[in-house]
């Protein structure tokens, strides 16, 4: 319980800095990361309350009781049946309990639906509805050191998967089903069933795409493939990319992957405590910019990584947000040549108390394959 007791303490002393009474909270990660419970977003409208001086509130369907009578974290509960015509009563439970009426409420505004928020309204007359977004930001952007190690599982297993995977690869293979059995492959190297994202796997030109879909496109010899993919462990991700050859490859392709590997490296040395993160990508840009390939880089260097796929810190040449110790993030530099192919290669990384770590560790020159 002592996690969730200490990010709760910091919940409220962020609320108090701007003047939010309570944070409304859809299923995902913020309330699991308060809570330790997990709901989907579904038809049923589940909503968190969180109140300085309250036990933390629940609206949830009756089916979902369970859940929190066997959580550590002591909280209020507020449940609701089958008939929609009964979910506004257990709101308005809720906000009493609460005292939401005429207080400020703080919402997170790239998750709470219009469902939601329309119980929310009729049940706290008054309440001014506002973006939490100041006091959300930087609630789980520096990761506890148990939350590290989840995140380096994560990237242990996804690595276990895709070399049990490689030895697979041959031409006339599809892109589909590579992807497919990379998916099979991170289930029983140990990720929990919820992946970051579906795996991305593009040979030839469409590894030129940077978020290409899997094809029935075969490989062929000459084609360079990106491989994008990422395991979950404990409610933590990981998100790593490589790039490989089918048979041999031109000569031009391959100093391409040489220019992206060198710019990852760049990346991933100059994260520390203090860096612009808007710096950390200018290093990684500058290495494919000297190269005379800089046109061809048309993504951001990378992005954060925790308990989403794609979180703050984001790593753009324009940002100056400070990086700290315990933040977390992709490196992952890319080339994409329309027509010929794509190379790109990430790795996950953690700002140290003087420097950052790569949590990834897997080859980064390039691998012939098939």
């Amino acid at each position: 319980m002592m996690p969730f007791t200490h990010r709760l303490e910091t919940l409220y002393a962020s609320m108090k800095k701007v003047g939010i009474d309570t944070l409304t909270l859809n299923p995902g990660p913020n309330l699991a990361y308060l809570t330790g419970l997990h709901f989907h977003l579904s038809e049923r409208p589940t909503l968190g309350l969180f109140t300085p001086g309250k036990k933390p509130a629940l609206i949830l369907p009756a089916l979902e009781t369970n859940k929190v009578a066997s959580n550590s974290l002591e909280m209020e509960t507020f449940p609701f049946g089958d008939n929609p015509a009964d979910w506004n009563q257990a709101y308005a439970r809720a906000a009493k309990n609460q005292g939401l009426e005429h207080k400020k409420i703080g919402v997170e505004p790239v998750r709470l639906r219009v469902l939601e928020l329309r119980f929310l309204e009729e049940a706290a007359p008054g309440a001014e509805i506002v973006s939490a977004d100041e006091v959300l930001s930087s609630l789980r952007i520096c990761k506890e050191p148990g939350e590290i190690q989840n995140m380096r599982q994560a990237v242990t297993i996804a690595q276990n998967a895709l070399n049990a995977t490689l030895p697979l690869i041959k031409i006339g293979m599809t892109e589909r089903q590579l992807a497919s059995e990379l998916t099979l492959q991170l289930m029983r190297a140990g990720s929990d069933g919820e992946l970051p994202f579906q795996p991305i796997v593009a040979g030839g030109p469409n590894s030129a795409n940077p978020h290409a879909v899997p094809t029935n496109r075969k490989f062929q010899p000459g084609d360079l493939v990106v491989i994008d993919w990422g395991a979950s462990y404990q409610d933590y991700f990981s998100d790593l990319t490589r790039t490989f050859a089918i048979a041999e490859i031109s000569t031009d392709l391959a100093e391409v992957v040489q220019v992206v590997a060198q710019a990852n490296a760049a990346g991933r040395a100059a994260g520390k405590p203090g860096i612009e993160a808007g710096q950390v990508d200018q290093v990684t840009r500058k290495v494919i910019e000297d190269a005379g390939l800089g046109e061809y880089f048309i993504h951001r260097t990378g992005h954060g990584l925790g308990m989403e796929s794609h979180e703050a810190p984001y790593i753009y040449g324009e940002n100056s947000f400070l990086l700290s110790q315990g933040m977390a993030y992709t490196i992952e530099p890319g080339i994409y040549i329309p027509g010929q192919g794509g190379v790109r290669i990430e790795d996950d990384v953690v700002v140290t108390r003087s420097g950052s770590e790569s949590l990834s560790n897997l080859i980064r020159e390039l691998i012939v394959v098939g």
